[in-house]
């Protein structure tokens, strides 16, 4: 009993310190709020199944992300099934696409912070979508160099975001500081 309330208190702590940030990864992945919501919550019962089996907790996030990513693709194939042909077409939204460019150029500008193998590693494996032996053919490396690589590569990227996290709370303080004493 004390093992499954390990677990449970285990699970609640990371959901507890991590659900805004796993909130905005599902953002990402659909457009609407409460279904961002939605998927979260499916792939936090997901998770939770298999919490046990995360060996490394750091990549907990990884976990989920794929997790969430995988049920987004579920959804999207199920609703594609349900599609019903109309004669109205419903209004189209237009999104300026700001938030994606500005994705893109934080992800450009962290990866500047990856010694060039890394970068390579990272860009060929998850942007590139290419497997471990097909990235290892490519830059003339083995599977488990490539694995060990993309390993410090992501370790890298997440400790540079949670520093500009950091950073970015010091700056917002100091502007409510200095609006508090010109006020």
């Amino acid at each position: 009993m004390a093992t499954s309330g390990g677990k449970v208190l285990d699970f609640e702590e990371y959901v507890r310190t991590r659900q805004d940030a796993l909130l905005r990864s599902a953002r990402r992945l659909v457009p609407d709020p409460v279904d961002a919501q939605d998927l979260l919550q499916t792939a936090l019962v997901r998770t939770y199944g298999r919490w046990d089996g995360i060996a490394d907790k750091s990549l907990a996030d990884a976990y989920l992300r794929r997790v969430m990513i995988n049920t987004r693709t579920e959804w999207w194939r199920a609703r594609k099934l349900e599609e019903v042909p109309t004669e109205q077409l419903p209004d189209a939204s237009v999104d300026d696409g700001t938030e994606q460019r500005a994705d893109r150029a934080l992800l450009m500008d962290i990866l500047s912070v990856l010694a060039p193998k890394q970068r390579s590693v990272v860009v060929l494996r998850h942007w590139e979508q290419m497997s471990t032996e097909e990235t290892a053919a490519a830059l003339g490396m083995s599977t488990g160099t490539v694995k060990s690589t993309l390993h410090r590569a992501l370790a890298r990227l997440r400790q540079e975001l949670v520093n500009r996290e950091a950073d970015a709370r010091v700056l917002e303080r100091d502007d409510q500081e200095r609006e508090r004493c010109a006020a």
